[in-house]
């Protein structure tokens, strides 16, 4: 169990220290949603209505296909170098260590888009008790959104133009997290009940995060034969 942990820490700070040195692969989801989620008030006018209604649909759509744009590099590199090979090879779970790559994902490129969150709220005039709500759902979501990324990203490594395959793969799974996600926050800017969502939200996440790490496993094993 340690050796199990101590692989986890490690592949997570390989990872966190790769992505520092290549800062494009954090900006651009970043900039991505901002430049997406900010444009549409623009566009739609100042009327805070009409942003209330649209907000919470337009930042969940930019959040997923924010994360989509990062997801093909998941894998990549490890593939490119050998270094996958080698992680097929380890002595410790490959579950264990997919994960650990995953939550590297999440910390570069999910939890900024929470952190961020508040900024896009703003521009739509969300009242200040909805702000909390929404970075709720994002962080519950984006925790989803890059655990079955893994999947896809696993099962789509090494393939030639495998970014298309890859949005095929991970959108249909990811449309219950962007229903229920922007409803969640609709609800709550309208001042109804919006518990149900956000126990959805947090029992998909429970789910992802107990099937995702062998899902990601078995595939990368398939990719690899």
């Amino acid at each position: 169990m340690p050796g199990m942990i101590a692989a986890f820490v490690a592949t997570t700070q390989r990872e966190l220290l790769l992505s520092l040195r290549r800062p494009g692969d954090m900006l651009n989801p970043l900039v991505f949603f901002l430049m997406v989620s900010t444009l549409f008030p623009l566009a739609v006018g100042p009327d805070n209505e009409t942003l209330k209604e649209i907000g919470p649909g337009v930042t969940w759509v930019a959040a997923l296909l924010a994360m989509l744009l990062s997801l093909n590099s998941l894998f990549m590199s490890d593939y490119e170098d050998g270094s996958l090979e080698q992680l097929l090879l380890s002595a410790q779970p490959l579950p264990v260590l997919g994960l650990g790559k995953t939550l590297a994902h999440w910390l570069v490129t999910g939890l900024p888009l929470v952190i961020v969150a508040p900024i896009v709220a703003v521009t739509y005039r969300l009242p200040n008790e909805v702000i909390f709500v929404m970075m709720l759902t994002l962080l519950l979501g984006t925790i989803s959104l890059s655990l079955l990324g893994a999947i896809g990203a696993a099962l789509t490594v090494g393939i030639h133009r495998g970014t298309a395959l890859l949005s095929l793969l991970v959108l249909p799974l990811s449309m219950p997290l962007l229903i229920f996600g922007a409803r969640t926050v609709a609800l709550a800017a309208n001042n109804e009940v919006y518990s149900a969502g956000i126990y959805f939200l947090a029992a998909y996440a429970v789910g992802a995060l107990t099937l995702a790490p062998f899902a990601t496993a078995a595939a990368l094993r398939i990719s690899n034969e």
